[in-house]
């Protein structure tokens, strides 16, 4: 085999396979119940399974618009108003992504240069900080820790200089299931209001808020929004992650730039998919509904675990449930994690690697997004440790 004898300078010198990879890997190999990764175990709605199918035998087979189906962000654009009283231009304003990582790398790639800083809140989804310093920006981290999660907002004014180009924002939050208040929003917009600084708010999980509580948008606060980057995911949405499909709003100056790298990098997103997608979130009820479904589950899980040995931390949103193990051992989260595995076989994903100091609080995170005898199984086993 071919071998490049000259030394390569990596651009991600501390990154290599990532946590969700290694602790499936582990997962398989053992046969344990997997918790770890985020994504569904149970069936697609069949009438989303039937709409695609109508439109791959429509042979809707070449490339989309590299904006996205125009019904689709027409679609996204009622959505939207309905929701956050907001509307977004469907030409300008809408654009269809292959997931909402790849919407979040284009919007940095787009906007952040060199030595730029950004602002970005642990613990954190594992793609923000790579993409920023693969980009020459800076992160700049404010740590959040449980059992709560909350935002000390002005120790994050103190922490804005000349510099700071963008804040990055996750509600509801994965790993934490935290969502931000609407006077959490009403805080950031103060602190950035006499700034050019840009929000990007990743809000994938906006239809899995539970308890009776609302999705906080940026989009619904104006001034706000106008300087905003906000990334959703229908693959989160409609439990068809592997369908990569998501999309990003943004005001039509900031689009442009968005849309400048997104043409040179995807260019565009699988066709019947987004044809189907269109039709689909007509109706209202296919994503409204969708806070009750995992709400039950999450509710299961929990009163199935309820007389094990583990703390559950409160779980406001997303599919993910903490849970604190500190009145079981004093193992780090990794190596409990693997324990769990290897020795009880079922799979988690310790909460320090979304730290970028990898602070250990003994928690690990449970993904809820399963079908009743998966997590059944997963109890019996929880309740034994």
């Amino acid at each position: 085999m071919p071998y490049f004898n000259e030394h390569l300078r990596s651009k991600l010198p501390k990154s290599g396979t990532n946590i969700f990879t290694s602790m499936s890997q582990l997962s398989n190999k053992h046969n344990a119940v997997n918790l770890s990764q985020g994504f569904p175990d149970f069936d697609v709605d069949p009438i989303l399974i039937k709409t695609v199918q109508k439109y791959f035998d429509k042979s809707y087979h070449q490339y989309a618009p590299m904006h996205g189906v125009y019904k689709l962000r027409e679609q996204i654009s009622k959505k939207t108003e309905k929701l956050y009283s907001n509307y977004y231009h469907e030409e300008h304003e809408i654009n269809i992504t292959s997931g909402a990582t790849q919407a979040i790398y284009t919007a940095i790639s787009a906007l952040i240069r060199e030595d730029d800083e950004v602002i970005l809140f642990t613990p954190a989804f594992d793609c923000y900080q790579p993409a920023i310093e693969l980009n020459g920006g800076k992160p700049v981290f404010v740590q959040l820790k449980a059992p709560d999660f909350s935002i000390n907002w002005e120790e994050v004014k103190k922490l804005i200089t000349h510099r700071t180009k963008m804040i990055i924002i996750n509600s509801p939050n994965n790993p934490t299931g935290k969502i931000l208040s609407a006077e959490d929003l009403k805080e950031l917009q103060k602190i950035t209001s006499d700034s050019n600084i840009l929000i990007l708010s990743d809000e994938v999980y906006e239809h899995l808020v539970f308890d009776n509580e609302k999705h906080n948008s940026v989009c619904k606060l104006p001034e706000l929004a106008n300087r905003s980057i906000v990334v959703f995911s229908f693959g989160k949405t409609f439990h068809v992650t592997g369908w990569k499909l998501g999309y990003v709003l943004a005001p039509k100056n900031i689009m442009r730039e968005i849309r400048k790298v997104h043409q040179f990098s995807i260019f565009s997103s699988n066709h019947p998919l987004q044809m189907a997608l269109a039709e689909y979130i007509e109706n209202e009820e296919n994503y409204l509904k969708l806070n009750d479904f995992y709400q039950q589950k999450r509710d299961l899980f929990l009163s199935i675990i309820e007389a094990s040995r583990f703390e559950p931390l409160n779980c406001q949103g997303t599919y993910f449930q903490l849970l604190k193990y500190n009145k079981i051992c004093d193992l780090n989260d990794l190596a409990m994690a693997k324990e769990l595995i290897i020795k009880n076989g079922i799979a988690s994903i310790p909460i320090s690697v979304f730290y970028h100091a990898n602070l250990d609080q003994k928690i690990l995170r449970f993904c809820f997004a399963k079908t009743m005898e998966t997590l059944k199984r997963a109890g019996e086993i929880l309740i034994k440790i």
